[in-house]
Formats: C-alpha cells, structure tokens, sequence
C-alpha cells in the first residue's frame, strides 16, 4: 500500500481508482450501463408529461401551444425608456 501512498500536507490525496478499482457494496463489478439510470431532464419534458415526482424545472411548465393565451393587456406607468415589459396582463386591484 506504501507505494500508491500519495500524501500532501499529511493527508492522502488523488484518485481513488489507485487504491480499488470501481466496485459495487457486495465486491462485484461495476457495470456502467446498468448502474447509471436517469430521469429525463424536467426542462425537456412536455407540460402534460410533468408529475408531482418530476424534478424542479428551472423554466416555466407553460403550454404554448394552448389556444387562450393572453396577448393583450394595459401599459403602465413610470417606465421611462423601457421598451419591453411594458404591458400589465393580470388583474388590477
């Protein structure tokens, strides 16, 4: 063991492959294709497809395809230069 011994600064350092090869808990092999199982990214996946167990998705689950998407609305005030997000779509109370 003495020989792959890598110390720096009294702590052992480097890959872990040196010491063991890439193993399961009961010793066996590791095997990459059926160890390595995925759920499809939640940024991808289609509105109607989204479940309470899918991931957090760092865009909006919006369908833009459906047909009563709000186009119009108000322009506010106190925008100065401002050429987008002008216009207010929600309620106003």
């Amino acid at each position: 063991m003495a020989k792959f011994s890598k110390k720096l600064m009294g702590k052992e350092v480097g890959s872990a492959a040196v010491y063991a090869e890439p193993h399961t808990m009961k010793s066996g092999p590791v095997n990459a294709e059926e160890s390595i199982s995925r759920k499809p990214d939640p940024n991808t996946l289609q509105a109607q497809k989204i479940r309470l167990d899918t991931p957090a998705s760092r865009v909006s689950a919006g369908d833009p395809a459906r047909n009563d998407v709000k186009t119009t609305g108000i322009e506010t005030r106190g925008n100065g230069c401002a050429t987008k997000g002008r216009i207010a779509r929600g309620p106003m109370a």
